[in-house]
């Protein structure tokens, strides 16, 4: 990714972390956002809810910082690369179909900047999708931004977790693709860009109905994103179990509410499922990240080498943030699909 130079460091965090003067950035951004005669934009301020906090903005914002992968895609999707001025929280490539917008954001980090790292940037919108970025112990809380006068939204998804704790939490009820668009549109309002929003929902929905027409039965899977020790694999309610409902597949831990429960080999070689849903991250924070050193691992490991699914080599590859709540989940039932045709199941 191409970088553009950044002033030094020192000076930018010392004068961001001074609250009196991110606000006096703030209302230059707001008067810079106003038409010649002074008037400010229309549907401003704009005003969303999540996570029991009301989010709002006085003016469309013009310095927008995402900390994690697939809030930085939605944004690149509503075409606000120019307004945006640094990206972390990676996992995978960029979507090819985002690529040339990316090349114009700079990247904080590969995972998480420091607080005093995002506040050099001078945002006055930052975005996230986890918790464990936007909480203690991450980046920041929100209450960290808001006392120096900035904005943070959380994912729509993330809110709808009934437990935060415990790694990636847990879901009382199953994630719907409605909560995905609902994420898309509050972006959308809360940038003044409610068309190009509406416009990315209306695709999302068509291909997900297209992929979704035909379903398959009586294949089961088992997601896993990483971690060869003790795997983390897809519990009921995530990004996976669309996918599992729309193509009608079944998971084998399907029993499970946590997001990404961790699940010892003997018990998923025991589900034995009948495909294995493997993640391709090209991070480097856990064991097993590519799907290169899953498969290596699973045809080398004594329990997992006698799987059916490893033994007949039944792999789908899906990048990481495909298996996360976004945008990507769509290619996700795409990928997926393709992937069992492939290795010779049909549809009903």
């Amino acid at each position: 990714m191409a970088m553009r130079p950044r002033r030094p460091l020192s000076l930018l965090a010392t004068a961001a972390l001074a609250a009196p003067l991110l606000a006096g950035c703030g209302s230059s951004t707001s008067a810079s956002s106003a038409d010649a005669g002074g008037t400010e934009a229309a549907g401003f301020p704009a005003s969303v809810e999540r996570c029991d906090r009301r989010i709002t903005v006085d003016a469309p914002p013009q310095r927008i910082a995402s900390l994690n992968q697939g809030s930085t895609e939605i944004l690149l999707s509503l075409g606000l690369a120019d307004r945006m001025v640094g990206a972390a929280g990676w996992t995978d490539p960029i979507l090819p179909s985002l690529a040339d917008e990316n090349e114009k954001v700079d990247r904080l980090a590969d995972q998480a900047p420091s607080f005093e790292e995002l506040l050099a940037t001078e945002p006055d919108l930052v975005t996230a999708s986890f918790a464990n970025t936007l909480s203690e112990g991450g980046v920041a809380t929100p209450q960290q931004l808001a006392d120096v006068g900035v904005p943070a939204y959380l994912s729509a998804a993330e809110c709808e977790k009934s437990d935060f704790g415990g790694g990636d939490g847990a879901r009382d009820r199953p994630l719907e693709m409605s909560t995905i668009y609902a994420e898309v549109r509050d972006l959308a309002a809360l940038t003044g860009t409610e068309e190009r929003g509406e416009e990315v929902v209306s695709s999302l929905q068509q291909r997900l109905a297209a992929a979704s027409r035909t379903p398959f039965d009586d294949v089961s899977v088992f997601y896993w994103f990483a971690n060869a020790e003790a795997p983390y694999g897809a519990g009921c309610c995530g990004g996976p179990g669309i996918v599992t409902r729309a193509l009608g597949l079944t998971n084998v831990f399907e029993d499970q509410q946590a997001e990404w429960p961790q699940i010892g080999w003997e018990s998923i070689a025991a589900a034995d499922p009948d495909v294995l849903v493997i993640g391709d991250l090209t991070r480097k924070s856990q064991t097993a990240e590519s799907a290169r050193a899953k498969i290596a691992f699973l045809e080398s490991n004594p329990v997992t080498r006698r799987m059916t699914a490893v033994r007949e080599k039944r792999y789908v590859l899906l990048p990481g943030a495909a298996l996360n709540p976004s945008i990507r989940t769509v290619d996700a039932v795409e990928t997926v699909a393709e992937g069992l045709r492939s290795l010779g199941y049909e549809p009903s």
